[in-house]
């Protein structure tokens, strides 16, 4: 075990040696410090408590600034819950500890990391393996009792690890560090990971924590009439038990980021000799726009860019990166630059004829559109193969005040509305032979300073008879069979779909979880399916071409049947609505 630290603290000299003379990505140390959450068996069998760690880090990126590799070296600890001793009539239960009440760890790991940066913001992810030393608590619980032959002790309860109650293993370490840089070398952070050690020996000693105890029986202690022989409380045999160390870890830290030395230039005589006066010539030079969108800073796509002189006028639209056409060796004049997006113009920039002067060959601006407004990015898919499918209509409503914008999916499935702020939406094809859900879009919530686009996926599905699909988005207060608003929404486009396809004609079901009497279930289901049913024929569609059926609790969709435990979550799944396809000719 001695070589394998010595090893570990080798590589860690030779690491940060490297780091500070590899002139590639950054190199920074760290110092952290927080709270530690035992869990699953290391909590149970260990009876362990929530502790603390600290340690220090430190990470080399390669090239590019973005991929790295880095130690990590931590000290963690977690005391053990101790419990009162029990005193009955004639004896009692108690612990004796011969050790620290405490579990101790020491940590070193190495491994890739990954940085994601954004103006001050950092955000690191990183994966490392390496070894753990444990130092573990011995302690024994025992029964003592007083009965005809005298008194009694018996161990119920008791760790099992060797004599140095000491163990080694192999630990993983995943987490994630958020960082805010004070300046271009300090910087804090918080940071969540988890560590697990795995294996069962290292270095010659036992990797986990054991412990071994008499079960109970099932009969209690009575502290007035006290106990008789161990064996009716306790089984004779002792019962093992063994965990590995298991926790989430979450604290802050600050570190600091090595910057490089700019080179000392030292200034050299040189002889001055007389220059003769040049006449700089003005040379014509290419121009280069961008476009952002003023509240986020983002690149800006689909703006019309216009860039006019008194000898041009070029317009064009900006790519993903925001970048309108360049303009190839421009003449030395004075540019008028604009640009337009959903009827909304960004600020008129004018580039003056003395910048053409300068030495450098390009002119670079930037112009920003300032739309409060979020811009939804949608694609129609197919519903099986979920792969892009063109021409697609799509129709937005607004949810409160019921109005429409129309839009038809471009050749790469692609289509985009402006959306307003804290504003519900629903979206849906609209495409003769075909349906979609009813898919809800919300910028409620959202921070228009930070968030600019809302992506969705539609999915279209082809109509074919024997089908059957579960309507989205459809519920119905507690115990009622009423048509809500908000369901109103999602049989319109049962209304719409209809309308388009003359010779559809449907079953609409409602089923119920399993909780509750059955034939109540069965009624409710009916009386609101009969409920849609009715509101369908109140918007022009022929009852003959409809069906409403109450299924109840007959034909659910997972084992959460009368008995059976379940979530929240797999209920819900059993309370929907379908719609099943009887007949449709195409």
């Amino acid at each position: 075990m001695k070589r394998i630290l010595l090893a570990v603290i080798l590589l860690a000299i030779s690491f940060v040696g490297y780091a500070q003379v590899k002139e590639s990505g950054d190199f920074q140390m760290g110092v952290f410090g927080g709270g530690s959450f035992p869990l699953g068996s290391y909590k149970s069998i260990g009876q362990t408590k929530t502790g603390y760690f600290g340690g220090f880090f430190a990470d080399k990126y390669f090239k590019g600034n973005a991929f790295g590799l880095g130690i990590d070296v931590r000290y963690l600890r977690h005391g053990i819950k101790t419990e009162d001793s029990l005193i009955f009539e004639n004896g009692h239960i108690a612990t004796d500890y011969f050790n620290k009440k405490r579990f101790q760890h020491w940590a070193f790991t190495l491994g890739p990391t990954y940085k994601f940066e954004r103006g001050r913001f950092q955000l690191e992810t990183f994966l490392k393996g390496g070894i753990m030393l444990h130092s573990f608590p011995q302690y024994e619980t025992a029964l003592t009792y007083s009965d005809v032959i005298g008194n009694t002790t018996v161990p119920i309860r008791r760790t099992a690890n060797d004599s140095t109650n000491k163990a080694n293993a192999w630990v993983g370490l995943a987490g994630l560090r958020f960082n805010y840089k004070l300046s271009p070398n300090w910087a804090i952070f918080a940071q969540a990971d988890y560590m697990q050690t795995f294996g069962s020996k290292l270095g010659g000693k036992s990797s986990v924590f054991h412990v071994e105890e008499r079960k109970g029986t099932g009969n209690s202690i009575e502290t007035t009439t006290g106990v008789k022989s161990f064996t009716d409380h306790y089984e004779e045999g002792f019962t093992p038990s063994s965990t590995h160390y298991k926790s989430v870890n979450i604290g802050v830290g600050v570190k600091y980021i090595f910057g490089k030395k700019a080179k000392k230039v030292v200034p050299t005589e040189v002889p001055i000799e007389e220059v003769p006066t040049v006449t700089k010539k003005v040379q014509a030079k290419d121009i280069l726009v961008v476009v952002k969108d003023k509240q986020t800073g983002l690149a800006l796509s689909g703006v019309t860019v216009s860039i006019r002189s008194a000898d041009m006028d070029s317009k064009s639209i900006s790519n993903a990166n925001g970048e309108a056409e360049r303009v190839h060796a421009a003449t030395p004049l004075e540019y008028q630059i604009i640009g337009e997006k959903n009827g909304v113009k960004t600020n008129l920039l004018t580039i003056p004829a003395a910048d053409f002067q300068s030495n450098e060959t390009l002119i670079y601006r930037e112009i920003f559109h300032d739309d409060p407004r979020f811009t939804l990015i949608g694609e129609t898919v197919d519903c099986d193969l979920n792969k892009p499918i063109s021409h697609i209509a799509t129709v937005l409503t607004q949810s409160e005040t019921k109005s429409n914008m129309n839009q038809t999916s471009d050749v790469e499935g692609k289509f985009i509305y402006q959306l307003d702020g804290a504003t519900d939406y629903s979206i849906v094809a609209n495409q003769a032979g075909q349906y979609s859900q009813t898919e809800l879009v919300t910028t409620k919530g959202l921070d228009r300073s930070k968030t600019l686009y809302v992506t969705l996926k539609l999915g279209v599905c082809n109509l074919v008879e024997g089908d059957n699909w579960v309507l989205k988005n459809i519920h119905y207060d507690f115990d009622k069979s009423n048509i809500r608003p908000d369901a109103a929404i999602i049989l319109d486009n049962v209304v719409a779909i209809m309308k388009q396809n003359p010779s559809l004609r449907i079953e609409l079901s409602s089923h119920t979880d399993s909780r509750g009497k059955d034939d109540y279930n069965m009624r409710l289901s009916q009386q609101r399916a009969e409920a849609a049913v009715a509101y369908l024929v109140r918007n022009g569609i022929m009852k003959d071409r409809l069906v409403a059926r109450g299924y109840g609790e007959t034909r659910l969709v997972n084992t959460c049947s009368n008995g059976v435990n379940c979530s929240e979550a797999e209920h819900q799944e059993n309370r929907r609505t379908e719609i099943k396809v009887l007949n449709y000719n195409k």
